[in-house]
């Protein structure tokens, strides 16, 4: 999953901050350009999702994805945790799958807003959290 915009603002919803300062912050969040590439290897098998909106699910066939799958379970991690990852568990929590948070797979521009949603709000919405380590098992 990686997030980017067309580089000609298409799919910028209008009227929204949130999206206009990403799209405004330079070619980091142009599709195409140098760190919207996965960084990662990618195989054969995998499936890789462009992801424009803050939940993963919105506007992409990752739901249809994971369910011809078999995925009932999922462990995510991200950039933004108060925004785009929470989203995401949000969204995914909705579609009825289990939800497992990475701890240290995610960050924010806040640490404690970080902090605040890993300790208070995952937990108190049944989201387990766990760090990389301890991904899959018991929380630590």
């Amino acid at each position: 999953m990686h997030f980017a915009f067309r580089v000609n603002g298409a799919d910028l919803p209008p009227g929204n901050a949130l999206f206009r300062t990403f799209f405004e912050a330079g070619d980091a969040f142009h599709e195409g350009s140098a760190g919207t590439e996965i960084d990662l290897p990618v195989a054969d098998e995998d499936v890789v999702v462009m992801k424009r909106r803050a939940s993963a699910f919105a506007g992409t066939d990752l739901d249809l994805v994971l369910r011809a799958g078999g995925v009932d379970t999922l462990a995510i991690a991200g950039v933004a945790t108060s925004a785009m990852v929470a989203a995401t568990c949000y969204d995914a929590a909705d579609r009825g799958y289990e939800v497992t948070v990475l701890r240290d797979g995610c960050a924010d521009g806040d640490p404690a807003m970080h902090d605040f949603f890993m300790d208070a709000v995952f937990p108190s919405r049944g989201f387990e959290v766990v760090s990389c380590a301890g991904w899959p098992g018991e929380p630590r």
